[in-house]
């Protein structure tokens, strides 16, 4: 899909692989709400089928536009054998419990998001660095200008990968229990909200004291960011 065409698009296809088939109204396939699930979180499931065998490896991911980037070791054996091949990436937060008056209607509250395209694995060494700078700024807004450089070994030691969304479901759950019909029942029932965020920095072993905590990192740790 051309940048032309996803931006007069406002939705990812409905397929057989992507459409959901349990609580449709909780999906979408809207982009807005696919990537605000993919912004909303670094950690990511990638799904590869290699010789025949199915496998899933956490690791951390971003996106620029349409495109969902990942990194790895080159080293793997997954990364190596990914060129070309079809992958199923997978996001989700829990955002909380959902307690009811009877077991079966127990849930969470969640969000996420399941992208499927075709990986491709980034070759040059100038846009690899390009991309690893992306994803460090992103997460940590200027960071990248003050770090050592990339040495070419570590360049060469990380595999970087892009895949197009081609097809991409999200799906959120965010209610009280859905059961009104046990009202009556004396048992508490609500929601017990889950949330995730940078706590207070710790100095790395060896850090000389005279270097203090970046402003844009403290602000980071304060802006409540990552919950």
């Amino acid at each position: 899909m051309s940048d032309t065409d996803f931006a007069t698009i406002a939705e990812f296809p409905t397929t057989e692989r992507s459409r959901v088939r349990r609580r449709h109204d909780r999906g979408s396939h809207a982009h807005a709400d696919v990537h605000a699930v993919l912004d909303a979180t670094p950690l990511c499931h990638v799904g590869y089928t290699i010789d025949g065998a199915p496998y899933v490896t956490p690791t951390l991911h971003w996106r620029e536009g349409n495109r969902v980037y990942w990194h790895g070791s080159a080293a793997s054996r997954f990364l190596r054998q990914a060129e070309g091949t079809p992958v199923c990436l997978t996001c989700s937060i829990m955002d909380g419990y959902v307690l009811a008056r009877s077991a079966f209607n127990h849930s969470i509250n969640y969000r996420s998001a399941m992208v499927f395209g075709t990986a491709r694995v980034i070759e040059d060494v100038d846009e690899k660095a390009r991309a690893l700078r992306h994803f460090v700024d992103g997460l940590f807004p200027g960071r990248w200008e003050s770090l050592r450089p990339m040495t070419a070994q570590e360049l060469k030691a990380t595999s970087v990968l892009w895949m197009e969304i081609e097809e991409a479901t999200a799906k959120v759950r965010d209610a009280p229990p859905g059961d009104l019909e046990d009202a009556h029942i004396p048992v508490w029932a609500g929601i017990l909200p889950l949330q995730s965020g940078l706590a207070a920095a710790e100095p790395a072993p060896g850090l000389p004291g005279s270097i203090a905590l970046p402003a844009a990192l403290d602000e980071l740790i304060r802006s409540g960011r990552l919950r």
